[in-house]
């Protein structure tokens, strides 16, 4: 059985996470595919193309992308290198402390390039990408034509 997971499942979007992919065959080539829609409902992604070591486990933070969006061993490349399907579209997260990016990430035999994959996939999981930690309280600015916004820690 096909597992991918993320550690910690739940943090801020600073901090690095650990992606892994079990079950597989030795040397099986997989797209781990990652994706979210931002408050518009624009969709980023990314993929990489990975074969599983002599164990059946990729790890991007140790095994090399073989290519997608990027290639060589990036440990957070699939969050990095987040692209919007329409051109021209930057990620920016609005409600910064209202709700997370909610990340899936999805595992699929062999090289999937379509943007919608044709085949289900082998495994997937779900990351949530925080911008403000608990317990932090947001102050708006506006000072004649200044504006921006204080963070406070708790």
């Amino acid at each position: 059985m096909v597992e991918v997971t993320v550690t910690p499942q739940s943090s801020l979007s600073d901090r690095p996470v650990q992606i892994r992919v079990r079950g597989l065959s030795p040397s099986q080539l997989v797209t781990l595919r990652a994706w979210l829609k931002d408050e518009h409902g624009e969709r980023f992604q990314s993929r990489a193309f990975f074969h599983a070591d002599g164990s059946g486990e990729v790890d991007p933070g140790n095994h090399a992308a073989l290519g997608g969006s990027y290639s060589g061993v990036w440990p957070m490349g699939l969050f990095w290198f987040l692209q919007s399907d329409t051109l021209f579209r930057r990620l920016v997260k609005r409600d910064v402390a209202g709700s997370p990016f909610l990340v899936r990430l999805e595992v699929f035999n062999g090289i999937q390039l379509g943007t919608d994959p044709q085949e289900e996939p082998l495994a997937s999981c779900e990351a949530e990408r925080w911008y403000v930690g608990p317990g932090v309280q947001r102050v708006p600015i506006r000072e004649g034509r200044v504006r921006g916004a204080l963070f406070l820690p708790p």
